[in-house]
């Protein structure tokens, strides 16, 4: 499985004098020049390649969660065809190959930062990767020609890689030289702050610790020590709000606008927001899209294509210069937001209902807040008796109901979902579903069956991941 590296976001406009793109990417060679790549234009690469990583995962899982819907009827992703996730895959592989080098350049040099951050990034990219397709290559991958058709690793045995990457990982951002070591130009996540890559590595062992709800490695305890040490308000999210254009999603207002059509919203998401289902209107429905021509908010059933001709707005779809799709809109990777519904859940599971509610209720407020909400709009929908249940009558159901609206375009959403087996709601197989059953997985891509055939498993997109028995 060879791959191509393309440094080609390494060249963004601010980053041309930090990181010396130019002469990084010159075909001449010159023998005297350095064969190794700039370390700090790696750290621009891999931390802007990993936030768009996670725009084409979601892009794909968005709609098994129905979030977004096709326009078109019976479209491949509406309705559980099978799909080619190539660019996907490719994307993802050529950060990991790029995170490889940067770890090995960091070790070579003895720069701690470097390699906590690589760690970190690896299992970041390689977790969501594992969640989509199950197994994957890694200990036989990032060879080159030395080894072209790597064997593919288990899912677990993945999903504890991940673990033990987080874990090194946060031992050498503990370094004490590691401080101040990160070109803070170079770094689109965190700007160089070592404490606040500690904190996102710890959020990401969290979200890992509470993949495995349904299986006997679960501990309520274990997540909830891990959200101790990870973020504390919403100024730790991990996220870029620098693009080469614009925000990826803010691509797809525009194309839509442009007619190229796309980024339509599902209409049970429009109705889990409007007060159709939960019977209260949430205050963020109209900081990510418009009302329709007749005043109100209406999705498109997924499978089912538009009721329109076009963009009459007749239906609901991301809008241009909202709060996820505005050109430099937060593209996020893991929130404070999120966070907080992890602990709420982890308590809830743990027995204490008091922990559940209020860390319910803080990660309501912290999206919110994010999403720059009105504070008396929040505090209506927080008082509202739908939402303020009170202690005793929290429940699993509605925790994960409300993340899944404070996680809107997240592909974790996806793995909350075969956690809670689609248990959401009035959440329905979309119209003319090619599976019988909600979907579990994606299809590995054409270009990996072509070049590594031998290995790849035979799936069908039923199949349950090992966390999702």
């Amino acid at each position: 499985m060879k791959k191509i590296n393309k440094y080609l976001w390494i060249c963004l406009p601010m980053l041309l004098a930090a990181t010396g793109c130019k002469k990084y990417l010159d075909i001449n060679q010159n023998p005297n020049a350095a064969n190794e790549p700039p370390i700090a234009g790696l750290l621009a690469n891999v931390t802007y390649t990993s936030a768009y990583n996670t725009f084409d995962i979601s892009n794909i899982t968005s709609y098994y969660v129905q979030y977004l819907a096709s326009p078109n009827p019976g479209s491949d992703l509406d309705t559980y065809q099978p799909v080619d996730p190539s660019t996907a895959w490719g994307d993802l592989y050529n950060t990991l190959t790029d995170l490889q080098v940067m770890r090995s350049l960091g070790e070579q040099n003895q720069l701690n930062a470097y390699v906590g951050v690589a760690d970190i990034l690896i299992a970041y990219n390689l977790s969501m990767g594992t969640n989509i397709w199950g197994d994957m290559p890694y200990s036989e991958a990032f060879q080159g020609v030395t080894n072209l058709t790597p064997h593919f690793d288990h899912q677990e045995g993945l999903y504890d890689t991940c673990l033990a990457l987080i874990a090194r990982g946060i031992q050498a951002l503990q370094q004490p030289d590691a401080a101040g070591e990160l070109d803070a130009s170079s770094d689109f996540i965190h700007h160089g702050d070592v404490q606040a890559w500690t904190k996102t590595a710890y959020a990401l062992q969290a979200r890992l610790l509470n993949l495995v709800s349904k299986t006997s490695l679960y501990q309520p305890s274990a997540v909830l020590d891990a959200l101790s040490h990870a973020y504390a308000s919403n100024a730790d999210d991990a996220e870029i709000t620098s693009f080469a254009t614009r925000n990826p999603w803010a691509q797809v207002a525009l194309n839509n606008a442009g007619l190229l059509l796309d980024g339509w919203l599902s209409s049970y998401f429009i109705d889990a927001m409007n007060g159709k289902t939960y019977g209260v209107f949430d205050p963020r429905l109209p900081l990510i899209t418009d009302t329709t021509v007749y005043g109100d908010y209406r999705g498109t059933p997924n499978g089912a294509g538009r009721q329109s001709s076009g963009t009459e707005h007749k239906e609901c779809y991301l809008i241009e210069g909202k709060f996820y799709s505005a050109d430099n809109g937060p593209l996020l990777m893991i929130t404070y937001a999120e966070c907080k519904f992890m602990e709420a859940e982890a308590a809830f599971r743990a027995g204490d209902k008091n922990h559940a509610y209020q860390a319910y209720l803080d990660g309501i407020r912290a999206n919110m807040t994010k999403m720059n909400v009105p504070d008396t709009a929040i505090q209506r929908y927080t008082n509202d008796p739908a939402v303020a249940v009170g202690a005793a009558n929290i429940t699993l159901a509605l925790i994960m109901k409300e993340k899944y609206a404070a996680c809107f375009l997240s592909p974790v959403t996806w793995d909350d979902m075969r956690r809670m087996d689609y248990a959401y709601k009035n959440f329905q197989l979309p119209v003319n579903a090619a599976l019988s059953t909600f979907i579990r997985r994606v299809d590995y891509p054409s270009t990996e069956i072509t070049r590594n055939g031998q290995n790849v498993p035979n799936v069908q997109l039923s199949d349950h991941l090992w966390w999702d028995k």
